[in-house]
C-alpha cells in the first residue's frame, strides 16, 4: 500500500522491557506461544518503532491499555501486564499524534465504578475504543456484566473488541465461544463489536457472525497471514471483504512479518486496502476524525 495507511487494531506494549515480562509468563505456564525477536521486527523503543512503522506503511498501532488492577501480580499468562500503562500511551499519543491509539481494557470486577472509569478515559480522543481481555473473567460475551460496557460503547460511538476463541495461557476458553456474541450482537446493534484472534479454533462460528450481523467483525490478530483458513481467506474475498480487520497482536506476530504475508495472499487491491486499513477506520471512528500521519 503506498504511504502510511496499515491499522493494527491490537498490538501490545512494545518496548523493550516488555520482553522480560513475556518471557517470565511463558517460562512459569508452559505455554507453547512465540514471541517474535528477530531484528527489526521484535521489542522496540518508540522512537525505532515509528521508524520501523514508516518504512512498513502503518499509521497506526492500537494498543489495548489499563493499569494493574485486582490481579496486581504476574499469575499463569495475566494480560494485564503485557498491556500498555495509561501515562505510556499518553504520551505516545501526545508525541506521535494519529500513529498511537488506545484501547481501554474492560474490568467487569469494581461494577459501576469501572463503568463510570470507562466513560473518564473515552473522554480521551486518543482513546479509541474498549478491549475485553475474555479469558481472564470467564464471562461469556453475553455476560450481563458487559452490558453497561456494550451500552457505553453505543454511547460513544466505539467499538468494542474482545479475545475470542482459546485462550493463550492456562485460562479456560469456554466463556470465549465466538456464538456467544449472538444476543449481544441483537440487542446493542449499535455497537460494533470486533471478535479477535479469528476466534480460533471455532473460526466457521466467528465468520458466521461476522456474516450475520452488521455490527460484527472478524480480527485477525495472533494469527500470521500463512496460517489462516480456507473459512478465513474465502470470508475475506467474499461476504467479508469489509468485515475484516488486520492485527497482529504483537509481538506474537511482528509487523514486517505479517505484511509480507499479507502480500503474499494475491488480494485485489480493493480487498487488500480494506483489510489494512480501511475497515478498521469505519469501525475505530476516532482514528478516521484524527487520521494519521501521512
Amino acid at each position: 500500500m503506498s504511504g502510511n495507511q496499515v491499522v493494527d487494531y491490537l498490538c501490545n506494549a512494545f518496548t523493550p522491557d516488555r520482553l522480560a515480562v513475556w518471557d517470565g509468563a511463558l517460562a512459569a505456564t508452559g505455554v507453547q506461544v512465540k514471541v517474535r525477536r528477530v531484528d527489526g521486527d521484535s521489542f522496540a523503543e518508540p522512537e525505532d518503532m515509528v521508524d520501523r512503522m514508516d518504512e512498513l506503511g502503518v499509521a497506526t498501532l492500537v494498543l489495548p491499555t489499563g493499569d494493574l488492577g485486582r490481579h496486581g501480580r504476574l499469575d499463569a499468562f495475566d494480560f494485564e501486564h503485557i498491556a500498555a500503562r495509561w501515562e505510556e500511551v499518553e504520551k505516545l499519543a501526545t508525541r506521535w499524534p494519529g500513529r498511537f491509539a488506545a484501547l481501554a481494557l474492560i474490568d467487569p470486577e469494581p461494577g459501576m465504578a469501572g463503568v463510570r472509569e470507562m466513560r473518564a478515559r473515552l473522554a480521551e480522543p486518543w482513546v479509541v475504543g474498549c478491549y475485553l481481555h475474555t479469558h481472564s473473567f470467564d464471562r461469556r460475551l453475553d455476560h450481563a456484566d458487559y452490558y453497561p460496557y456494550y451500552a457505553l460503547g453505543a454511547e460513544l460511538d466505539v467499538p468494542v473488541a474482545m479475545q475470542a476463541g482459546t485462550s493463550g495461557g492456562l485460562l479456560a476458553s469456554e466463556c470465549a465461544h465466538p456464538v456467544t456474541i449472538d444476543r449481544a450482537a441483537l440487542y446493542f446493534r449499535e455497537t460494533r463489536f470486533l471478535l479477535s484472534h479469528l476466534g480460533w479454533p471455532w473460526v466457521d462460528e466467528a465468520a458466521a457472525m461476522a456474516l450475520k450481523f452488521p455490527n460484527v467483525y472478524l480480527g485477525t490478530g495472533a494469527y500470521p497471514p500463512r496460517y489462516w483458513s480456507a473459512t478465513v481467506t474465502d470470508f475475506l474475498r467474499g461476504p467479508g471483504r469489509t468485515k475484516t480487520v488486520f492485527g497482529t497482536n504483537f509481538p506474537t506476530v511482528g509487523h514486517r512479518h505479517a505484511l509480507a504475508q499479507v502480500a503474499e495472499l494475491g488480494l485485489d487491491p480493493e480487498v487488500e486496502a480494506a483489510l489494512l486499513g480501511g475497515t478498521a477506520r469505519r469501525i475505530f471512528t476516532r482514528l478516521a476524525q484524527g487520521g494519521a500521519t501521512p
